[in-house]
């Protein structure tokens, strides 16, 4: 059975910094897309972050230069460093793996496993 666990999320004040974590059972992280995507309140999902099986990164324009996407082979687990947080940043911060295109990867549908998500709320 595959799973996919996020931690990490929290509070914390603008321009600060937190490490998301995203624990994978059942899968090998490194033979899938692995994907951070988040969603505000009233908003539409949002891809963030991926890391491809190739070992390719990929990011929003809007966290390109504050947010890094790594693996760690030995726990198999995917974690998302944030920095230089911003109010905007605030959202259920979701992990999800899957095989999509290049062209495709920052398409939800395209994911087969997700994970439960993790709240991060930056604010004063």
């Amino acid at each position: 059975q595959v799973s996919l666990a996020e931690s990490g999320g929290g509070y914390v004040q603008p321009g600060g910094s937190l490490k998301l974590s995203c624990a994978a059972s059942g899968i090998i992280s490194g033979s899938y897309t692995m994907t951070w995507f988040r969603q505000a309140p009233g908003k539409e999902r949002e891809f963030v972050a991926a890391r491809r099986h190739t070992g390719t990164t990929h990011y929003a324009d809007s966290v390109k230069g504050r947010f890094s996407i790594s693996r760690d082979t030995a726990t198999n687990t995917i974690y998302l460093q944030m920095n230089s947080l911003k109010p905007d940043d605030t959202a259920v911060y979701y992990c999800a793996a899957g095989r999509p295109i290049l062209s495709a990867i920052a398409t939800g549908n395209m994911y087969y496993y997700w994970g439960q998500g993790t709240q991060v709320t930056v604010s004063s």
